[in-house]
């Protein structure tokens, strides 16, 4: 079969591969539709993945093709979206419920191959099967949307909330509708990418700017969530934080990136900070809310690319060209 593979550092290509094989518990996934994510770009810096080479993607969807022989929760022709998170289920973290925490984690797409393949193996277990209106080439937003229904769990929001959201990309834009749905006062967003920006405003944002200096909230915000990864960004959004307010870091930065913090003012102000990692029970509820019309997929995905332009794929992601960029293999 046909798969895009990180064959090393800063190397993507689409090359054969064998087709996957399912063991007693696993399906077999015709893939629809593969979502490109920051963390393929970590992978292709040399940074999560254990090993290279490795077949990436770990946001797909697609048909069941083949089921192993003790898979009775799903049948060929149904169509899935596949929750890419692998745990042992056996270390502390695990038994504490903290599997995305998991102290031998991985992940179809990171650790083992994904779905920027024509064919994937996933466990039955990570398998949800999606409603026949939903369009399957869609359902790759199942996975982002679950790891922002996860941030919001950290969150615990409450009521009437201000939120700041720093990045309008595709993680930036879940947070606002999550934002929007979980009963903030008002949801702001700071991205220096005006066509980013414009996709928030049309998502329906109570104001947006290219520095936080603009928009009109000088006590702060009880909520700022970081969803760029970027050092300059996550040090500006820790200043912005209200009393008794919460940073939330979702964004993926690169392990070198540091920031300061102000020890007394965290201590003399209440400030939580804190971090969103992954999915954690959450890949079903964001199937449910992906049904149900959470998200508009065609506002959220701005490119439906073929499998063998993978590698110009991460090119244009990496620039910050689109929103959602897809390979449809």
């Amino acid at each position: 079969m046909k798969a895009a593979v990180i064959e090393s550092v800063g190397r993507a290509v689409v090359t054969e591969v064998p087709d996957p094989a399912p063991g007693p518990r696993d399906v077999v996934v015709e893939v629809a539709a593969c979502g490109l994510c920051g963390t393929d770009l970590h992978i292709l810096q040399g940074e999560f993945a254990p090993e290279l080479p490795i077949v990436p993607g770990h946001e797909f969807a697609g048909e069941v093709v083949g089921v192993g022989s003790q898979v009775t929760e799903v049948a060929i022709g149904d169509q899935v979206a596949v929750d890419p998170s692998l745990y042992c289920h056996e270390c502390r973290q695990c038994r504490g419920g903290h599997n995305n925490l998991c102290e031998r984690w991985a992940a179809i797409g990171v650790t083992v191959p994904g779905g920027a393949a024509q064919y994937a193996v996933a466990p039955v277990a990570n398998c949800v099967r999606l409603p026949e209106h939903v369009r399957t080439q869609d359902a790759a937003l199942v996975e982002p949307l679950s790891c922002a229904v996860r941030g919001y769990d950290i969150l615990q929001s409450r009521l009437g909330a201000h939120v700041l959201i720093y990045g309008s990309g595709t993680m930036g834009l879940m947070m606002l509708e999550l934002a929007k749905r979980t009963g903030a006062a008002s949801v702001e967003v700071v991205d220096l990418n005006p066509a980013r920006l414009e996709t928030a405003r049309r998502l329906g944002v109570s104001g947006s700017a290219a520095h936080a200096d603009e928009l009109d909230r000088p006590l702060g915000w009880d909520v700022v969530i970081d969803a760029t990864g970027n050092a300059a960004a996550i040090q500006d959004g820790l200043g912005r934080v209200a009393k008794a307010g919460t940073f939330l870091q979702f964004g993926v930065a690169d392990y070198a990136t540091r920031v300061t913090i102000d020890p007394y003012r965290i201590y003399n102000q209440e400030i939580t900070i804190t971090g969103s990692m992954a999915v954690l029970r959450s890949y079903e509820r964001a199937a449910e809310l992906f049904a149900n019309g959470v998200l508009d997929p065609d506002v959220f995905i701005s490119d439906r690319l073929p499998l063998d332009s993978y590698p110009g794929a991460l090119e244009q992601f990496a620039a910050g060209v689109g929103r959602k960029i897809v390979v449809v293999p």
